[in-house]
């Protein structure tokens, strides 16, 4: 009997995609809700916002220098520049007057402009003066005024569904008024480690290890906008394995369950052993490290089952998960940066994978150091990573200064 033949790592990235979008149909539908402006930083608005009041909400000055009647200077030049003599002071955030016919007001960038001024000089075409001022240029009506609404029309459209809420969107949301805003739920992850080797206490025992991989898997949940709910572990243990997901279900409260460990081909594969059987499919994919792979459903919630060792667990997350579960929820910029950068070293990849390995990305030079092993046994060659590179299956030899996709891990 023939193996069955390896899945491509594109298929199997369209295929958990296709699986974490299930429960909701679209990033539209992802459900959402109502939180503070001040505490909406990196979220990804749900629904449009129109502008509920004018943005600037009054006429104001552009520039530092003076509020007068365009009129009252059309003749103003260097030659022959026009005296006026100068009203009170206009600062910003004072209540504006009116000017006086045949007078100007010094007035501030951002202050309003008086009732009957229509243009601004600014201060360098003048003398400066503060009792009077020569105006040494014409200025057309209109000139350094910012008008109201020239910005934001009331009920115009500011945001749309589905941005990415930084700095500039929170800017123009509070200077509208506005101090909640709906956006997507953020996705909530169980994070489930596997293993009767896994140290329940601080200290591990002979054979034992501490898990790792529920630390690094609720971190990047985390650093990808969802967040990690919870994060467990269970030991090879088939009964316990699937009593403890069917508890945690039981709420509703998980968009996805992310576990690690036992979908391999050895005698203790927890998570193969019980959810196989429940209709999760688990599949070999042409990649290194990370080739086995578990993706399905259970009880209407998608379950993304990934290798045990470390390295491979956030590889495959990187690679397959994470793209995946921002497609879910809409964010605008699911996937890492991907850059062609130049080696420094020689590489060769796999003659039948792809292969990820973890490198340094050198944004000045364009320039990228493969980082450690290629095995997956080396978490902290990882620690000190900064980037991916791909290489394509083939084994053909790659020498430095050829260029590879390099992911970038501090994209966002």
């Amino acid at each position: 009997m023939s193996a069955s033949p390896l899945r491509s790592v594109a298929e199997h990235q369209q295929h958990v995609a296709a699986l974490l979008a299930t429960p909701h149909g679209s990033a539209d539908a992802w459900p959402t809700e109502t939180v503070p402006v001040a505490e909406a930083r990196d979220r990804v608005l749900g629904q449009a916002v129109t502008a509920p009041e004018p943005l600037p909400s009054f006429d104001n000055s552009a520039m530092d220098g003076y509020a007068v009647r365009a009129a009252e200077v059309a003749g103003a030049s260097a030659a022959s520049p026009v005296r006026l003599p100068v009203g009170e002071d206009i600062p910003a955030g004072a209540a504006t007057g009116e000017l006086a016919v045949g007078t100007a007001r010094r007035i501030m960038t951002g202050a309003p402009v008086p009732r009957g001024a229509d243009a601004v000089v600014e201060v360098e075409v003048t003398d400066g003066g503060t009792e009077s001022v020569e105006v040494r240029e014409a200025r057309e009506a209109g000139t350094f005024v910012r008008r109201q609404g020239s910005d934001l029309a009331v009920g115009q459209e500011v945001l749309a569904a589905g941005t990415l809420l930084g700095p500039a969107p929170l800017g123009v949301l509070t200077a509208l008024g506005i101090r909640e805003v709906v956006v997507r739920r953020r996705p909530r992850v169980l994070v489930c480690s596997t293993g009767s080797e896994l140290a329940d206490d601080p200290v591990p025992g002979s054979g034992q290890i501490r898990d790792a991989n529920g630390a690094l898997l609720a971190a990047a949940v985390e650093e990808a906008g969802g967040v990690a709910v919870r994060q467990l572990w269970v030991a090879d243990d088939v009964p316990a394995f699937l009593a403890l997901l069917d508890e945690q279900l039981a709420g509703g409260d998980v968009d996805l369950v992310l576990t690690s460990g036992g979908v391999s081909a050895g005698a203790y594969e927890v998570v193969k052993e019980g959810l196989g059987p429940r209709g999760v499919e688990f599949t070999k994919v042409a990649m290194q490290p990370g080739m086995p792979q578990g993706s399905g459903l259970v009880g209407g919630v998608p379950v993304v089952c990934l290798p045990g060792n470390p390295v491979s667990a956030l590889t495959s997350w990187e690679v397959f998960v994470r793209p995946g579960l921002r497609r879910a929820f809409g964010h605008p910029v699911p996937d890492r940066s991907v850059v062609r950068a130049r080696l420094t070293e020689p590489v060769q990849g796999l003659p039948a994978k792809r292969q990820i390995r973890r490198a340094r990305l050198d944004r000045a030079t364009g320039e990228v150091t493969p980082w450690g092993s290629p095995g997956s046994g080396f978490l902290g060659w990882f620690a000190g990573a900064d980037a991916l590179i791909d290489l394509p299956a083939g084994g053909t030899p790659l020498a430095a200064g050829e260029a590879v996709d390099a992911w970038d891990l501090l994209s966002r």
